[in-house]
């Protein structure tokens, strides 16, 4: 179930979008022969030594666990894009690079349980790393800029991750500036109600909720 936030913003834990992930499509190279699996999300296989196939990564880790497989490294995680990547987001403080939606997710998994397919592993855990802080800091510094004037805030290519953490603060937020930070809107609402007739009471008004 997702967590509840003090303004009941309903977030997931870091567990249940890992979940969500696990559902991205990988590709694998069997080292066994096996039969086609049929199952509810799709059919996958047959599976045939050393000819490379793709399956849900969930499935990529069950079968690595049991060494019947290798994982292909995704381009996206070499060391080589990853460091184009890192550049560009410190190159440009107000946008964010292109990534897979699940990046987080899918390099957790990868280096958690197939290490030993991907290439310069430590390079590529410690780049993954620098990438996330330089974006974590990005989103902080750009919801600094809210003001009690901010309509919208607008965050392009953001990860499921990213969203995640950020999307109940920035409610908060917005919430407490529409409430608190425009008084002259309140006077000016105040003063249009005093204007209309009388109306039935038809109990409490249910807030809105972002999405």
């Amino acid at each position: 179930m997702a967590g509840q936030t003090d303004h009941s913003i309903s977030i997931f834990s870091a567990a249940e979008v890992e979940f969500i992930a696990e559902d991205e499509m990988i590709e694998i190279v069997p080292n066994i022969r096996m039969n086609a699996l049929n199952l509810l999300c799709g059919d996958f296989g047959p599976f045939l030594p050393q000819i490379p196939c793709t399956v849900p990564l969930w499935l990529a880790v069950a079968l690595k666990k049991r060494g019947k497989c290798s994982i292909r490294t995704p381009d996206w995680m070499s060391v080589e894009k990853l460091t184009q990547v890192l550049e560009a987001e410190r190159e440009s403080p107000r946008e964010f690079q292109p990534l897979p939606f699940h990046y987080v997710e899918i390099s957790r998994l990868l280096l958690d349980h197939a290490h030993d397919d991907i290439p310069e592993v430590y390079m590529v855990r410690s780049l993954i790393e620098d990438i996330r802080n330089v974006r974590f800091h990005k989103v902080e510094s750009g919801l600094e800029t809210i003001s009690g004037r901010t309509h919208a805030v607008k965050l392009k290519n953001l990860s499921a991750m990213e969203v995640n953490l950020v999307r109940p603060f920035m409610a908060r937020v917005l919430q407490a500036f529409y409430k608190h930070d425009s008084p002259e809107m309140v006077q000016q609402a105040d003063t249009s109600a005093s204007k209309r007739p009388q109306v039935v009471d038809r109990g409490p008004r249910r807030d809105l909720r972002p999405r």
